[in-house]
């Protein structure tokens, strides 16, 4: 291929993309074997404990959890739905039967559905009917990517305990519980006044005493007031929401960023990861995303302080963009994000990168383009897919052979398999990658799962016939 026809290429933006579909040094385990691990890391929900005494608040407490964390997927499991069914002669004493004791919690069963949901398997939780006092019906949870296990005893079990990524206790004033507990039984309950206290001091206090204060040393957090601590409810879900949208691999790399999942984020991936998504579909989705990983991208610039006069002749302390940077597209699919770019900043310069597949291992620069400045200007590398890493090597290290500073280097992807992070994170520790979600990994030929198929064609429009021309 000549130089002319090289540039006549690009200058008519249909040159293609091609990535390295094998990696350098992959590990001799399975693709499968990687999948699996990274689906299963991945994929985990995030399990809460909150703990406490009776009519504490902890009920409060998990409402307003849920209600702040609206754009995840949340369920409630409650250890009172997994009371043992009591037997005739229980029954007939039941005013004796102490509730209160660890005992009194089919606790294998609690287990068993909890080990089912963090497998991602949906399951029948018992209705425990406190009339009846027997588990004649159930209700069906899914999979969530947070479950909330709210009761008075879950930190009593170490097994239960170890399957909780937070543990909450609520913490209240004996006199507040007990007050909160004569009004609950007597108006919910119908029960008498005497019998409410009755039970109180025979065996809730003196269980809260043995069983359930004890496990207070094994919480992270301790809310005084239960639901009325906003601040303190705020900061947890602050922490969670930190949490959920921190992969495992953000802990390994503290230069890889993947933003906050919602529900319109995942919602615009399953639209572009459809095989029967139109084209014109496609795209309007495909740029909603991109122009959200550059907004992130660019939150990563260095800015400086600056203040300003409004309009009311007020002072406004704010900041100053950052002043020298350029976009660097991988052609061809890096092109689809320069729109995105060129939207955020306004006259932004962009170079063109053209990385060719040879042989089985080997990546060919065939083309660069670039502004003559560039070592001086801060980079947005613009790629959408970020597979074994080979051709992101290949353009970052052009880019500092042209001088510019690896930390000045901010590689903007829509997705990125875990091979691809290990490779240039380990290589170019400096850099920042800036993603939409992480990948399962790659299959037996290489290529991104679930991925989304070859983005340049299904942007662009072409199809095989058009890229084996280009070959």
């Amino acid at each position: 291929m000549d130089s002319e026809s090289v540039v006549d290429m690009i200058e008519a933006s249909s040159g293609v993309h091609f990535s390295g579909f094998h990696m350098n040094g992959l590990a001799t385990r399975t693709v499968q074997e990687i999948t699996s691990e990274s689906d299963d890391m991945h994929r985990q929900p995030f399990v809460i404990g909150v703990a406490g005494g009776a009519a504490s608040g902890k009920t409060a407490v998990c409402d307003m959890i849920i209600q702040q964390l609206h754009d995840q997927r949340v369920v409630l499991v409650n250890q009172d739905s997994f009371y043992h069914n009591l037997t005739e002669e229980e029954l007939a004493r039941v005013h004796e039967y102490n509730f209160d004791h660890p005992d009194a919690f089919d606790t294998e069963h609690l287990l068993c559905c909890m080990e089912k949901l963090r497998r991602r398997q949906a399951v029948d939780i018992p209705k425990y009917d406190f009339k009846t006092y027997k588990s004649n019906v159930s209700r069906r949870v899914n999979p969530s990517d947070v479950i909330i296990l709210e009761g008075i005893l879950l930190f009593h079990d170490t097994r239960v305990r170890e399957l909780m990524n937070m543990k909450i206790f609520v913490d209240t004033d004996a006199d507040v519980r007990l007050a909160r507990r004569i009004k609950r039984d007597t108006a919910e309950k119908g029960r008498d006044i005497g019998v409410v206290l009755d039970q109180y001091s025979k065996f809730v206090k003196p269980a809260f005493d043995d069983f359930i204060l004890p496990t207070k040393k094994y919480a992270d957090i301790i809310i005084p007031r239960g639901g009325d601590n906003h601040v303190a409810i705020d900061l947890i879900v602050q922490h969670i929401r930190t949490k959920l949208g921190q992969h495992d691999l953000c802990k390994i790399y503290p230069n890889l960023y993947v933003i906050q999942s919602t529900f319109q984020i995942r919602g615009m991936h399953t639209l572009i990861r459809d095989s029967q998504t139109t084209k014109h579909d496609f795209i309007f989705y495909s740029d909603r995303l991109i122009r959200l990983v550059v907004e992130h991208g660019l939150g990563h610039l260095p800015f400086t302080e600056k203040q300003v006069i409004t309009p009311t002749g007020s002072v406004y302390s704010g900041v100053d963009f950052c002043k020298r940077l350029c976009g660097v597209s991988v052609i061809r699919s890096g092109e689809s994000m320069e729109n995105a770019l060129r939207a955020c900043c306004k006259g932004i310069k962009i170079g063109k990168i053209l990385i060719h597949r040879e042989g089985d291992n080997g990546q060919q620069l065939i083309y660069e383009k670039l502004p003559n400045d560039i070592s001086e200007r801060h980079v947005l590398l613009l790629d959408p897919i970020l597979g074994t890493g080979n051709s992101a090597v290949q353009a970052i290290s052009l880019l500092i052979s042209k001088g510019v500073p690896e930390s000045n280097i901010i590689f903007l992807n829509l997705i990125s398999a875990p091979q691809g992070v290990h490779v240039v994170c380990k290589r170019f520790p400096r850099i920042k990658i800036v993603t939409s979600e992480i990948e399962i990994g790659l299959n037996e030929e290489y290529r991104v799962i679930p991925g989304m198929g070859e983005f340049g064609d299904r942007y662009f429009g072409t199809d095989d016939d058009f890229e084996q021309t280009m070959e």
